[in-house]
């Protein structure tokens, strides 16, 4: 089926790009290469048609959460000499660290049968539809959310006065 080609294919890419964040010594191509990463996870999103949690991702981790962390390494001091080498030495050892685990929860994956998803209800909202999401969001999570802006927004009063300092 063509969908599960195009999770494969997006799965790949998202473990490319995941080894390039551990990877690149330079912070602005390691957090393009996160951009990258999670727009491909939100098109295995898409792809498993699961389209709010994929909007979500764009929107929020693509959107606004790496506007932040690229504005933030914008204000890192570009001479400093670290940064000169493309690759960290660490590279190999972090390649080690991803790959071990990927290839035991390949094997696991192998051995074991897939899971059957829960029917939806007839007559009630589907398992992934945007109702139930909104009523779980807004019943459940809404406290985590507003935690998690709170957050964003100390980090960036505490950048600002880190850069404040340094004049």
């Amino acid at each position: 089926m063509i969908s599960d080609v195009l999770i494969a294919v997006f799965g790949a890419m998202a473990i490319v790009f995941a080894l390039l964040v551990v990877v690149m010594r330079q912070p602005m191509r390691a957090a393009l290469a996160l951009i990258a990463h999670m727009a491909s996870l939100a098109a295995i999103f898409a792809c498993l048609e699961v389209h709010v949690v994929a909007l979500f991702q764009v929107l929020i981790y693509v959107g606004a959460v790496m506007v932040f962390m690229v504005y933030a390494i914008m204000l890192l001091d570009d001479r400093d000499a670290s940064l000169a080498h493309m690759f960290s030495r660490w590279s190999v050892p972090a390649v080690i660290v991803v790959v071990v685990p990927v290839v035991a929860l390949g094997a696991m994956l192998v051995q074991w049968a897939p899971l059957a998803m829960p029917a939806a209800t007839p007559g009630g909202p589907g398992l992934f539809s945007f109702s139930a999401f909104s009523i779980a969001f807004m019943t459940q999570y809404w406290f985590h959310f507003e935690v998690a802006s709170i957050l964003l927004v100390i980090g960036i009063v505490a950048a600002w006065a880190v850069i404040a300092e340094r004049r």
